[in-house]
């Protein structure tokens, strides 16, 4: 077993070899809850829950952490008219929702930014005590990253700081340079007294940058195997905490990686262009699988393009794999092959092994599907166990194994009553086979089909469907 994957910092596919064998550590940046979810923000949590779902299959014990940035202007500027630490928890709900409906597994720990500012504080300090940080002399109680004391800044994303954009997050009144970014931010007289901590360098509250560093090396210790995120994050924010933890003194990421974003009909996702789609919004017109087949489709690092259509693709492919089961189920149950072992393929590993080769890793899928209904129609029953069980593990890898999400007969009267009328035809069916009443068998059959209900004969029972 070797597991590649896309090093963002060497920017190149590199061998992965775990700190601590038989462990790895990843920590994922996690929302800043200002706003609700949107698809960019569940494609990403999906991108590192199947990244960890592929190691734990390797036989890796994962640390997963994913954080939650509960305090930053983002969401002060949001909370107009509720407390911000309101805001933030009803918004942090709402991402819970949408990754739990999505079958992602919980964080091994999620921790909050706001139960993290003393070890911000501990990590400023290092910082002002070797030279790489500063606290501001106009009196604002600001605290900044030296970007000129660190050689290395911009190695992430291969920039010289020159060529940098100059960091917003703080007036450049007090800074050294206008690329120095703030660690801590002194208290205004516009901003809530909640929203203030007491600090060496007076009150205020924590930059965002200092809190991914602090949180990582408190739940992950100085080094860990993986940083994870979304392209976006890339600049400034995880080309700051590779600075700020780096410069003191932490080994930190051994890897970054990057997912690719979510368009919407080929433009970016933005507010100015009000084309924004909600998590909330796309799981009311599929359900969670279908929204998760779809996301997890595509290369991880690969831009994907939500538009009219791709919901009912992800459905039919799908449906074809569920279809599938259900009948190699049925065919095989009270067999001696009911039992085959769950293995995934040899070459459905090499994907996943292969930087996380998803639509690779579905096409032996499908393959295996095409191959396995290949069996059914032959009365294969050997092979047919053997197809299911494989599609069957690859499934689970994938998290596409949740209970069912589909509307069942108990929970749909109307589909209950269906049933209740075509399991009758049905037996009026079998009866006037056995009693060789090929015509009343045939019209049975052909008022079903005209109904768009497609019946389906096997050796032990027949089975119908919506065709459609």
């Amino acid at each position: 077993m070797s597991i590649r994957l896309y090093d963002s910092l060497h920017q190149a596919v590199v061998d992965f070899a775990p700190r601590v064998p038989g462990r790895v550590g990843i920590y994922v940046c996690g929302p800043t809850v200002q706003s609700s979810p949107h698809i960019g923000h569940v494609r990403s949590a999906l991108v590192y829950d199947l990244w960890r779902r592929w190691f734990t299959h390797r036989g890796l014990q994962v640390t997963f952490i994913r954080n939650v940035t509960d305090i930053d202007d983002k969401i002060l500027d949001a909370s107009a008219g509720e407390e911000w630490y309101a805001l933030a928890y009803r918004v942090e709900l709402e991402f819970t929702a949408a990754y739990r409906a999505l079958g992602l597994l919980a964080p091994t720990y999620e921790p909050r930014a706001t139960a993290s500012i003393a070890h911000m504080h501990a990590l400023i300090a290092r910082l002002i005590e070797s030279g790489h940080a500063y606290a501001a002399d106009d009196g604002s109680g600001d605290v900044y990253f030296d970007v000129r004391s660190w050689p290395r800044y911009g190695e992430l994303t291969r920039q010289r700081p020159d060529d940098m954009e100059h960091a917003g997050d703080a007036p450049a009144r007090a800074k050294r340079d206008p690329r120095d970014f703030a660690l801590w931010k002194g208290a205004k007289a516009t901003e809530p007294p909640s929203a203030h901590w007491q600090s060496p360098w007076g009150a205020g509250r924590p930059g965002w940058h200092i809190e991914c560093s602090a949180m990582a090396a408190r739940y992950l210790g100085e080094e860990f195997d993986i940083h994870g995120g979304g392209l976006d994050l890339r600049f400034p924010h995880h080309e700051n905490e590779l600075a700020q933890s780096s410069a003191a003194g932490h080994a930190f990421a051994r890897h970054w990686v990057h997912n690719g974003l979510v368009t919407i009909g080929g433009q970016k996702m933005s507010k100015s262009l009000g084309n924004s789609v909600l998590a909330r919004d796309l799981l009311a017109t599929a359900r969670p699988a279908v929204v998760r087949y779809w996301l997890g489709s595509a290369h991880y690092r690969s831009t994907i393009d939500y538009h009219d259509g791709v919901l009912d693709e992800a459905e039919a492919a799908l449906d074809r794999i569920e279809s599938f089961l259900a009948r190699a189920a049925r065919r095989v149950a009270g067999t001696r092959f009911a039992d085959a072992p769950l293995t995934v393929p040899d070459e459905f590993a090499a994907a996943l092994d292969d930087d996380l080769a998803v639509p690779q890793a579905l096409a032996v899928l499908h393959e295996t599907v095409r191959s396995g209904n290949a069996a059914l129609d032959a009365d294969d029953v050997a092979a047919v166990a053997s197809a299911a069980a494989a599609v069957q593990a690859m499934v689970s890898v994938l998290g596409l194994d949740a209970p069912d999400d589909r509307v069942t007969d108990d929970a749909d009267p109307a589909r209950r009553a269906l049933s209740i009328l075509v399991d009758r035809l049905i037996a009026e069916r079998r009866a006037a086979r056995e009693s060789r009443d090929w015509a009343t068998a045939d019209r049975i059959r052909d008022d079903l089909a005209a109904a768009g209900i497609v019946l389906e004969d096997t050796p032990t029972a027949t089975d119908w469907s919506i065709d459609g």
